[in-house]
């Protein structure tokens, strides 16, 4: 990775912040409660995956529509972050198979 491709992922970064920080305040809390919650779980290529910007095109068309948060994603935002990760490959998978293939490397 060169100074470049830094320097353009940091500007894509604040890009992306600032569309949050334009979003109703509502929306703003339940978009940083599900990075957090995808940060902790989520897919392995999260931070340069279409993910997170996908979050807030859906996010900016329902504040555009007039729906609150709640009505476009229901009253539990783990469950609903689960159904978009859910055929990803994640950090927890990629440790548990590490794990399956180290046990079966010892014969255990």
């Amino acid at each position: 990775m060169s100074i470049q491709d830094i320097i353009e992922g940091k500007k894509q970064w604040r890009a992306h912040k600032a569309r949050v920080k334009a979003l109703p305040p509502d929306y703003r809390t339940v978009y940083g409660e599900m990075q957090k919650y995808l940060f902790k779980v989520g897919p392995v290529d999260l931070p340069d995956g279409p993910l997170l910007p996908g979050i807030v095109d859906f996010f900016e068309e329902g504040a555009a529509s007039g729906q609150g948060v709640l009505e476009l994603i229901g009253s539990d935002v783990a469950a609903f972050c689960d159904g978009l990760i859910k055929d990803s490959p994640t950090y927890a998978d990629i440790y548990q198979e590490s794990i399956t293939v180290e046990a079966g490397t010892t014969g255990k």
